[in-house]
């Protein structure tokens, strides 16, 4: 799709001499250390999550923003303390997410972190639920630079999207999605691509074709379908889908369900990217909901510091050995294909 090529274009645009050399030393870096069988890291992270908010308004079931049940301490992420991340990793970073868990537009600076980042020549993402891009964050948003924007969708119904989007108004998603276009348009601006995400759960995988359709009418650049994480399937859980393709995990001949994933002894994510919390945890993964392994904090620490740290590394040679036995790793997708 266009959309691909215009991305390709775009994160092309954010490459320099350091990033390129980086990005370089980061894969002979996993490739010298899967075929050691220990963490080699000569390079810095090429991709990153940043989390703006814990903060959601709404109450999806199998999320932890969703459901108020962090063990971690919630909040939103501080100007100040993103200019030092930023300051920290930006000779390396090529593109940034903003979103871990939570709302991002609940941050009232979130846009203003990705003007900053984008005047730092950084490719820039976000996930939301659409709730407020009213008119005039609609108009904030096209003007920061942001270089691609997902909206959940995850329903062509509001019976269907709110069975999953609990306290979800799909009317509001569709709004946001037209002040988006209608903005994009009007400021003659080729960002931010639009992505409907569709999660596909038992309770809405039916209007599938349905989305489909709609999305050509509202035209957004890209339809992704993708494929949900459930914490309680060993017993088989009413959102497992019954298209097979879409879900994370097999039905097995006892009645049980297992994921799909093998599991292998390595991961990419380990040695390109990391996620960093509101309040500045650096943790390995966006499977990491709880911040349970947290290397460092940035508040304290250079990001260099702690990447190259010895908890790190000792996390990374754990995964090398034994990947199945580490806890957040157990429903990863990563080595699993995934649906778009």
């Amino acid at each position: 799709m266009l959309i691909n090529l215009h991305d390709s274009i775009s994160l092309a645009s954010k490459l320099t001499p350091k990033r390129i050399s980086n990005a370089w030393r980061t894969w002979r870096s996993y490739e010298r250390s899967l075929k050691s069988g220990d963490p080699v890291i000569k390079g810095l992270p090429i991709s990153m999550a940043i989390e703006p908010t814990t903060a959601c308004n709404l109450r999806c079931p199998e999320c932890p923003s969703g459901l108020r049940s962090f063990t971690r301490p919630t909040g939103k992420l501080d100007t100040r303390l993103f200019e030092k991340i930023i300051e920290d990793v930006s000779d390396h970073l090529l593109y940034l997410t903003f979103y871990f868990q939570g709302e991002p537009y609940l941050n009232p600076q979130f846009l203003e972190m990705v003007e900053i980042a984008n005047q730092h020549k950084i490719y820039t993402t976000t996930s939301t639920n659409a709730h407020f891009l009213d008119d005039e964050n609609a108009k904030r948003t096209v003007e920061s630079g942001l270089n691609r924007l997902i909206i959940s969708i995850d329903g062509a119904s509001q019976e269907t999207y709110e069975s999953y989007r609990k306290e979800g108004d799909l009317t509001k998603v569709l709004e946001g999605t037209k002040n988006i276009l209608k903005w994009r348009k009007k400021l003659k601006s080729k960002s931010p691509k639009v992505v409907w995400q569709f999660l596909v759960v038992k309770p809405n995988e039916h209007e599938i074709p349905k989305i489909k359709r709609l999305a050509k009418e509202y035209g957004v650049d890209k339809v992704a379908f993708k494929t949900a994480q459930i914490y309680d399937f060993q017993n088989g859980n009413e959102l497992i889908p019954t298209i097979d393709k879409y879900s994370r995990y097999r039905l097995n001949n006892d009645g049980s369900y297992s994921i799909k994933n093998s599991l292998e002894n390595k991961c990419w994510k380990m040695w390109q990217s990391c996620v960093i919390t509101w309040d500045g945890q650096v943790i390995p993964c966006c499977f990491d909901k709880d911040a349970s392994h947290s290397m460092g904090n940035v508040s304290k620490k250079s990001f260099e510091e702690i990447w190259f740290s010895s908890p790190y590394q000792n996390f990374r040679n754990a995964l090398l050995n034994g990947r199945s036995e580490i806890e957040i790793c157990k429903n990863c997708t990563e080595g699993l294909k995934v649906w778009a």
